[in-house]
């Protein structure tokens, strides 16, 4: 079973990287996708901000082979347990871009899941090959936690529920942070996993500027909180 999951990771890993080249380009959701069209939410980074998915995809290739060559064994009961979410991360990632192109509500929800897995994968990271498992995770779950807030402001901004997209993009980036402090709770040996949701928020200041000057402020000021628990959990 352990071999198996291994191979599994592997593959999904693979699919899910080479999974855009099958579907249409996403850079958000279209303004025919939401009853509201929501063009250049300030909730939403920079579009060189998702290059980060490059360095995502490759790392997570790069420790799902590992793990399949070095760490599919009965002794690798501490990677296995931590694939296990994964794989249901990934299974999920893979026709992502194409539920994202189809329905703004579909890619809000599938992307929460895919979240949580990453984010339990990460938690239940082995404490060996720290360079070769949670740290790509890291940076993963980091990402999807940034990009899952994201969805779920643009969507309700879409759908005009209770607030506006200036509203909505408080809320998402306060619920980012909420989320991220949570998770490096439980995993503070995790840097990377601040440091694509940082990534994320240099991203929302450079769209915003001073147009969107509160947003940017606020994004600003959750870099710095981040930043300093971090520092404070090296000192500890």
């Amino acid at each position: 079973m352990i071999k198996l999951t291994a191979a599994v990771t592997a593959l999904l890993a693979i699919a899910f990287a080479v999974s855009p080249v099958f579907t249409a380009p996403f850079s958000g959701f279209t303004p025919d996708q939401l009853p509201i069209p929501q063009v250049n939410p300030p909730v939403q980074p920079a579009g060189y901000a998702f290059a980060i998915w490059g360095v995502i995809y490759l790392w997570l290739i790069i420790s799902a082979v590992f793990g399949l060559w070095k760490r599919s064994d009965d002794t690798a009961i501490d990677w296995h347990d931590a694939r296990k979410p994964l794989v249901v991360s990934l299974l999920i990632g893979v026709p992502w871009i194409a539920i994202a192109t189809t329905s703004a509500i579909w890619a809000s929800v599938t992307i929460i899941l895919m979240a949580i897995g990453a984010i339990m994968a990460l938690i239940k990271a082995p404490k060996r090959d720290r360079w070769l498992f949670q740290a790509p995770v890291a940076l993963y779950a980091g990402w999807l936690t940034a990009a899952s807030w994201v969805s779920i402001a643009t969507v309700f901004a879409g759908y005009g529920i209770l607030m506006d997209a200036f509203g909505w993009a408080i809320v998402g980036i306060t619920g980012a942070l909420i989320i991220a402090l949570l998770v490096f709770r439980q995993r503070s040996s995790a840097p990377e996993y601040f440091a694509s949701i940082i990534w994320a928020l240099i991203g929302i200041i450079v769209a915003n500027t001073t147009e969107t000057l509160t947003i940017s402020i606020l994004a600003a000021v959750g870099i710095s909180l981040l930043t300093l628990t971090l520092i404070k959990s090296q000192r500890a």
